[in-house]
Parts: C-alpha cells; sequence; structure tokens
C-alpha cells in the first residue's frame, strides 16, 4: 500500500512555490496604461511569515516578472525570488544547490504545464484545486482551495501542524 502524502510532511523543511495560479487566482487586471493587477491572499502572507520565523526554507520560482509580486513577497520576508524563470527546473537545481537542500524535502506547489519538472523533482508536489488537469495527475496532494484563496496557507498550515510548529506560532507579526 502506497503511504499518505501526510507521512511525508515531517520532512519538509522548504516550501517552493510558483506565483500566477497558486498565491494569486491567475486572473490578472490590466489598467489603461498596460500596468497588471493581480490579488493576493492575506491568509497565504500570514501562513508564509509563520513558516520562516520557524526557520522554514522558501523560496519562489516564477515565470513572472511583475516587481509588485517581488516587493510584496519579499515584504513577507522571502529573500530567495526567481522571477522570469521559463525553465523552472533550472532555478530549483540552483536553489538546491546553494543551500544544499535535498530534493525529498521539499513541497512544491504548482498549477501550470512549466511547473511539471520541478513538481516531479521534489518530495511532495502540490497544486491548488483548480491547476490543470495535468499538474493534478501527478501530484501527491490537491488542496481543496483554489488558487489565490489560501491554498498556500493550507500546504504550510498542514506541514507545520504535523512537525508540532503551527500552534506555537501566537508570537509572529501582522502581514
Amino acid at each position: 500500500m502506497e503511504k499518505s502524502y501526510k507521512e511525508y510532511l515531517k520532512n519538509i523543511t522548504t516550501f517552493v512555490f510558483d506565483v500566477d495560479g497558486v498565491f494569486t487566482d491567475g486572473n490578472v487586471i490590466i489598467t489603461t496604461n498596460g500596468e497588471m493587477l493581480r490579488k493576493m491572499s492575506v491568509k497565504d502572507g500570514y501562513a508564509l511569515k509563520v513558516a520562516l520565523s520557524k526557520g522554514y526554507n522558501v523560496c519562489i520560482i516564477t515565470g513572472g516578472t511583475n516587481e509588485g509580486v517581488k516587493s510584496r513577497l519579499r515584504g513577507l520576508g522571502v529573500t530567495d525570488i526567481y522571477m522570469g524563470a521559463h525553465h523552472k527546473i533550472d532555478a530549483l537545481e540552483e536553489y538546491m544547490d546553494i543551500y544544499d537542500i535535498d530534493a525529498a524535502h521539499i513541497l512544491y506547489m504548482g498549477d501550470d504545464i512549466p511547473d511539471i519538472p520541478p513538481m516531479k523533482a521534489v518530495g511532495i508536489a502540490t497544486c491548488p484545486q483548480n491547476a490543470v488537469a495535468e499538474v493534478k495527475s501527478i501530484s501527491n496532494y490537491i488542496s481543496h482551495i483554489n488558487g489565490g484563496h489560501g491554498c498556500v496557507r493550507d500546504v504550510i498550515e498542514q506541514v507545520l501542524k504535523v512537525k508540532g510548529d503551527w500552534t506555537s506560532h501566537f508570537s509572529a507579526t501582522n502581514d
């Protein structure tokens, strides 16, 4: 019998996330001057800050290049952000090499075709409820929550709860 994904959560030390379709709902609003606007869940932001405060590694790998997204993530404390990453596996391998992280200790959340190679290379592949079928088919866990609506918090909270790090998080600051 195959193990439940929950049995692997205790090994996770590192979270790697895509942005569009994971932190956002994948929709953009384009202003008349061409600026693309996205919205992110503050619940995801809070969980991200808690994970960082507990010593977990967090890396963002996105094909996007929006400086507002980068500014939001940096404001939450994320320092490892790969933007304009069209071959996400290359960014993941570089990140793993820099920090000497074993792939088995990584949870990756993605939602679309470019996320498949890195998802196949890590310990736990996860996706939002509204990910594309190809991503869902290779995921160890499909969140019950859509991208942009708390799916990041869902996976972070599960890992931290398994490891006893969620209940003692109340000293984290607001996001």
